[in-house]
């Protein structure tokens, strides 16, 4: 009786101690707990707390280790939730955890004035798309020194190469045109810089890193196979 009494005693300790569960329910936990906490604890480290967004870096990195197959440790992230007066991109360096570059960026002219709120796919929409680009080659341009790019979201992005979305300089993209208008100039559709920072950022940037356009809209959130 006393044997029995003990195992009893001890199936219940157990119970308590080791939840019931799947192997793969507990694995599927602890991903999710090392993700958000790896997550959160890059942010930190490279102290971007007031500098990025956290919901946009967070979506971006959610991306970066779905799609970085060739492990390439830079991440540019660009923050359409902010006004184009802002500087919205930014160029990360996730290995050494260094910030390479924070600077204005324009959206497409239909897209809207001031704010970027319309986001479009389609082949003469003038409007940008959000998603998650990877970066290809250079080439000289009506634009100058430009830079490819690769849309990896289907039916959100991946017209880009058609559509000729390109990281490119234009004169529109300037603190003298934010003073004048209050906003930056808009392109068709592509995410133009300054002139004087476009060939440092697309050198570092270019074959094969990603590219991540963010905003806020329920829309591509809730369609984006990525997220």
């Amino acid at each position: 009786m006393r044997i029995f009494l003990i195992s009893i005693v001890f199936f219940v300790f157990s119970a308590l101690v080791f939840p019931v569960g799947t192997k793969e329910n507990r694995n599927d936990i602890t991903e999710v707990n090392f993700s958000t906490s790896g997550c959160e604890l890059l942010y930190e480290q490279m102290e971007l707390e007031g500098l990025v967004h956290f919901d946009a870096f967070k979506a971006a990195y959610t991306g970066y280790k779905k799609l970085n197959k060739q492990n390439n440790p830079l991440l540019t992230v660009i923050d359409f939730n902010l006004p184009s007066s802002e500087k919205r991109m930014y160029v990360l360096d996730l290995e050494k955890k260094k910030i390479l570059f924070v600077t204005y960026v324009a959206h497409g002219q239909n897209s809207g004035e001031k704010y970027a709120t319309s986001f479009s796919n389609r082949n003469g929409s003038h409007q940008s798309s959000l998603g998650f680009y990877r970066t290809a080659d250079t080439y000289q341009g009506g634009n100058g020194y430009s830079l490819l790019l690769d849309g990896l979201e289907e039916g959100i992005n991946d017209q880009a190469r058609s559509r000729a979305i390109v990281i490119h300089g234009a004169d529109y993209c300037s603190e003298e045109v934010i003073r004048s208008s209050g906003r930056l100039g808009r392109s068709f559709g592509c995410p133009a810089l300054p002139r004087e920072l476009t060939k440092p950022i697309i050198n570092t940037i270019k074959g094969g890193s990603l590219l991540f356009i963010y905003a806020d809209q329920p829309g591509y959130l809730s369609i984006s196979k990525v997220l």
